[in-house]
């Protein structure tokens, strides 16, 4: 119940209880994924922490064009790591094969036969 206590009745600078409920749950993934908390507080579960880092303005979100925008740039970022992951992959597996290549020589003179010197 000790998280109830903080949500205020005016709720104009998030938007509404449901934007709260979204940034709080994404903010309290970032803590459980290990990012530190920006404040010091007297909760200890990383979703209380969040609401309350969401209520006091610690936490800064998009919405509406802004937010899509922002999207469809981490989406394009993400594109652009995985294909140059890709690269460096196909790359890698391309040098370890001109390595191995290289490291077995293969003669392929006649073989000198006793008694036939030049």
């Amino acid at each position: 119940m000790d998280a109830l206590s903080l949500l205020p009745d005016d709720l104009t600078r998030v938007g509404s209880r449901s934007r709260l409920v979204i940034v709080s749950a994404q903010r309290a993934r970032q803590f459980m994924q290990g990012i530190p908390s920006s404040i010091v507080t007297k909760h200890t579960k990383p979703t209380t922490i969040a609401l309350e880092q969401v209520l006091k303005g610690h936490v800064k979100f998009l919405v509406g064009k802004d937010a899509r925008q922002a999207m469809k740039e981490a989406k394009k970022q993400r594109e652009r790591e995985l294909e140059r992951l890709a690269v460096a992959r196909v790359a890698g597996e391309d040098a370890s094969e001109i390595k191995k290549d290289l490291s077995v020589m293969v003669d392929d003179s006649k073989p000198v036969e006793p008694g036939e010197e030049d």
